[in-house]
């Protein structure tokens, strides 16, 4: 019985990868091009997210300013809403809506790039941080699921989106993993060239 169920978790994850490798393979390669062009332009990339998007939206950053197949130069990433004390600081002193928006608004510049990951597209902090983007003229790039929600709804003509095809939280998570693990490889092909495996 758990091995059933176990082969039917792998499959559900395999079907949901590879539906949306179907869909979202021109997104994700413009949405590579647009961050190398970011960081060509003397830019920086800020991450946000809640919950488990917050630990992915920190794979990313971690991957972009450290390493990720091969050891090359640090890429100048921010990833919002990791410090305790600032978090707490605006929330007991102003909302929590604002954790992201704030540092948004401190770090933030017309060069730069807001990379927003939510599996539904609604929470308000991060909607908040979207508007906060737009109003320093920076990028916005999400990855999203379902119908994309209000974030969605915010992007305009220079933004990108990744929306996964799946209702499952679970599935758009696992996906946006895979995103992040191309967007990686892809930015690291196109600065410094092919990677010797």
């Amino acid at each position: 019985m758990n091995t059933e169920r176990l082969y039917t978790l792998f499959q559900s994850s395999i079907e949901a990868k590879m539906n949306a490798g179907e869909m979202l393979l021109d997104d994700i390669a413009a949405t590579s091009q647009a961050l190398v062009n970011c960081l060509l332009n003397e830019g920086k990339i800020l991450t946000c997210g809640n919950g488990a998007s917050a630990a992915l939206a920190q794979i990313f950053t971690n991957n972009l300013l450290h390493r990720f197949e091969r050891d090359r130069p640090s890429l100048p990433t921010i990833n919002l809403g990791c410090s305790l004390p600032n978090i707490t600081s605006i929330a007991s002193e102003q909302h929590i809506n604002d954790i992201f928006s704030k540092e948004i608004r401190a770090y933030g510049h017309t060069n730069d790039i807001l990379v927003v990951l939510s599996s539904s597209g609604n929470p308000s902090n991060l909607v908040q941080a979207v508007q906060a983007a737009h109003d320093k003229n920076m990028t916005v790039i999400a990855l999203t699921g379902r119908n994309g929600g209000s974030i969605s709804a915010l992007l305009d003509e220079n933004d990108k989106e990744i929306r996964v095809p799946s209702d499952s939280r679970t599935r758009i998570h696992e996906v946006h993993l895979l995103v992040i693990f191309c967007l990686c490889d892809l930015i690291d092909e196109q600065l410094f060239g092919p990677h010797e495996s």
